[in-house]
């Protein structure tokens, strides 16, 4: 359980890069408590935020992320304004910190904000009074997913330390690898990267030399804990770099055959949307080893632990 009181010494959460691994831990520590409260039989909600106002910001689709972030807040007793990017005035030309710095003057307390632009967020950050928390930005990162992917690895394993895990699929579009590279690696875990060498970019190890990468899935596999599938991301031109989604599949879709090389107690995640088909089987994605939809479900403790500790980083943390 968290300590009484954490001095969380953040403003805003741009990127898992800046966090400690004690950030890191105080953050899965905080969403534990959360989901007790997620979990409650009726009154799902704590006044922990009430009076305070979150705007939320997607200018990416958004399923899982959006609607978990929502929840949160509500569960959280937050006052939430849903901006819509199509019906604004970004459609007449007005600039993002346009947009940005006139719902500043309504005084949010807490930006959560998509975009396709990488860096955005550091962009927000550096003019507004307004917490800001990275719900995605292009490539780049994904904080949050890679928060809820640890919190669902140590809800089952106990630990992250010493854990064995493999990413694999499209690794040169994929914000969540970059976040989870930070956490995972910062946390003792690790990581082997795998995939065709044409979507894993140079350079991954420069930044994290600890990381093994591969081409070849069916070695990879006996030794890892956990296999983490990722979306081959077509919008932003993977097909570009592969032959066929059919040739992709034949060498690195987790499949039934796949999972039996595996530890029998291999953990199974995906962050979604998930290509049924592609990267993974609906008969992996949905059989005993998956955790894809505990991931879901740990999104929104963990998402309302980020929020809080932001908007209280010397308050005492919920018990």
């Amino acid at each position: 359980m968290p300590s009484e009181r954490y001095l969380f010494p953040h403003r805003h959460l741009l990127g898992i890069q800046p966090l400690s691994p004690q950030d890191i831990t105080a953050i899965l520590d905080q969403a534990r408590a959360f989901e007790e409260v997620c979990e409650r039989p009726e009154i799902k909600v704590v006044p922990a935020l009430r009076k305070r106002l979150i705007v939320n910001l997607f200018f990416e689709n958004s399923t899982r992320t959006r609607n978990s972030f929502e929840i949160a807040e509500k569960r959280l007793s937050a006052e939430i304004i849903n901006f819509d990017a199509d019906t604004s005035s970004l459609s007449k030309g007005e600039t993002l910190m346009d947009t940005a710095l006139n719902l500043e003057s309504m005084r949010p307390d807490l930006i959560v904000m998509r975009h396709a632009a990488p860096g955005a967020h550091a962009l927000l950050a550096r003019h507004m009074k307004a917490s800001i928390v990275n719900a995605g930005d292009g490539a780049h990162e994904h904080p949050t997913q890679a928060l809820l992917d640890a919190y669902t690895l140590r809800q089952r394993f106990g630990r992250l330390e010493g854990l064995r895990i493999a990413i694999v699929g499209d690794i040169r579009n994929s914000r969540v690898v970059r976040s989870n590279l930070w956490l995972l690696t910062k946390m003792g875990a690790q990581v082997t990267l795998v995939g065709p060498p044409t979507l894993i970019p140079r350079g991954l190890q420069d930044t994290w030399p600890e990381v093994k990468l591969s081409n070849d899935l069916d070695a990879v596999l006996p030794d890892q804990d956990a296999i983490m599938t990722l979306r081959c991301q077509f919008e932003r031109g993977t097909g570009a770099y592969i032959p066929s989604q059919g040739e992709y599949a034949r060498f690195f879709q987790l499949n039934a055959e796949r999972l039996r090389r595996c530890k029998p107690d291999v953990a199974v995640l995906h962050p979604g949307p998930i290509n049924r088909g592609v990267e993974i089987t609906s008969e992996v994605a949905d059989g005993p080893n998956s955790v894809i939809l505990q991931q879901v479900t740990h999104g929104v403790p963990v998402r309302m632990a980020v929020l809080f500790l932001l908007c209280n980083p010397h308050g005492e943390q919920v018990p």
